[in-house]
Formats: C-alpha cells, structure tokens, sequence
C-alpha cells in the first residue's frame, strides 16, 4: 500500500464522498496530503484527524485564494481536481448567478489549479481532475449546463496533456456515472431512473473511484494521458 510514500499530494474538494476516500486512499499508501474544503468544516477536521493529513479552507470560485492555496503547497507531485458543485432544472428558470458560479467551480478552478500545479510539479507529475459521464451523455432534461461543465473539462484536459507532456506530467479526467455521496445518495429519489441507464445497476462507490485515480497517479499510468477514464457501470454505453 505504500507506493505513493513520500509523495507529496493535494486534492482540491477532499471532505466528503469522493475527495474522502481519495484522501484516504493516498495517505494510506504513505502520501503527504493535504486537501481542502469550504463548507464543510467538522467533516473536514474529523477527516484530516483519522488520516493525519492537512485540511485548508479554500473556496474554488475564489481565483486568486485557490491559486494561492495550490503555490503554497511546493512542488507537488500529483494534484486532484475534485471540488465541484451540480445547478440542475429548467434554464429558463434557473438563476444565471448559480450558473456562473458552477462554471467557475467546475471550470476555471480546474483550469486554474492546473496550470499553477504544473509551475512548479515534479517530472513525472499527475493532474487528474473528476469530470463526470455527463460529459459524454446527457439523457434527461435539466442537466444541460451542468453537462456543458463537464465537456469542458474535457477539451482542458486534452489541451494541458499536450502543454505538459515534455516533461512526462500526465493530464486525464476520471469520469464516474452515479457514485453514492450526498450529492447523488444510492437511495436518492433518481435513482431507480439512472440505474435504467446503466449495465450494472448500482450507484459506485466512493473508494472504485479513487482506486482509479491511485491507478492514473502511479507508475503503471504513465503512458495515460489527455483521457477519459469512465468508470460508469455502463451509463453512457
């Protein structure tokens, strides 16, 4: 389990649900971590106690504290995006202000983070960032500028592989389908609808995601990059 000792590792959005258990997953393997968090503070601390890792407050929509937060931590050697937020319902009634800041969220803080990550990241770094199926396939109403988020996160993170690439840090999305968290709970009032979607008919759990991002963030992913790695049970087939 030890193979990220030494390494140094920040994940942005490390709380709750996905950005947990990834945190656990790279302290576990002997990571130095540190991950941060807006509002969710008790969870934050509980966490950073049971694993021994850092928890900073920090809001992705806030530019100039995120790229602060991401300079303070040196040279890293892997970074994962996972910070997002989720404005679903009618777009001619959803309010445009909730809109700009889900694109700033899911958007530009990715974008942001990265580009500060890799001034100073180690040869050989990671960039990972958690998009979504979404961006692939969109099969109900309501989901569209949530949808348009996560394409384009897509199109980031092929243009950074190509940035990156000559100095051997890899650039790749992890795209999961419905994954148990309090954004999206297995025993949710969609759940039955999306499980219809899919080949195996079961939410993800936390820990399959970020035993991918383990997977992208070793050596065994070094040849991974500019991709989507969906991990779906099928949705978007």
């Amino acid at each position: 389990m030890n193979d990220f000792a030494g390494k140094n590792v920040l994940v942005l959005g490390g709380s709750r649900g996905i950005g947990a258990a990834i945190v656990r997953r790279f302290a576990n393997a002997g990571g130095k971590v540190a991950f941060t968090y807006a509002g969710s503070q008790d969870a934050a601390e509980a966490l950073a106690t049971e694993t021994g890792t850092e928890a900073i407050r920090a809001d992705s929509a806030n530019r100039d504290e995120l790229i602060s937060t991401v300079a303070t931590q040196g040279a890293l050697d892997v970074i994962i995006i996972n910070a997002g937020t989720l404005v679903m319902g009618d777009p001619l009634t959803l309010d445009p202000d909730d809109i700009d800041r889900m694109i700033a969220v899911n958007v530009q803080a990715p974008y942001h983070a990265s580009v500060e990550a890799a001034r100073r990241m180690n040869e050989n770094g990671r960039i990972i960032v958690i998009g979504s199926v979404n961006g692939d396939r969109i099969p109900f109403s309501g989901g569209s500028a949530y949808a348009l988020t996560k394409s384009a996160m897509q199109g980031m993170v092929r243009g950074l592989a190509r940035d990156f690439g000559d100095r051997n840090i890899t650039v790749n999305s992890i795209q999961p389908g419905p994954t148990d968290s309090d954004m999206n709970p297995a025993n949710g009032p969609m759940a039955d609808t999306m499980h219809s979607f899919m080949a195996i008919k079961r939410h993800a759990r936390a820990d399959e995601i970020a035993e991918l991002a383990a997977y992208l963030a070793g050596p065994h992913g070094a040849m991974i990059t500019g991709s989507m790695q969906t991990i779906d049970g099928g949705f978007g087939a």
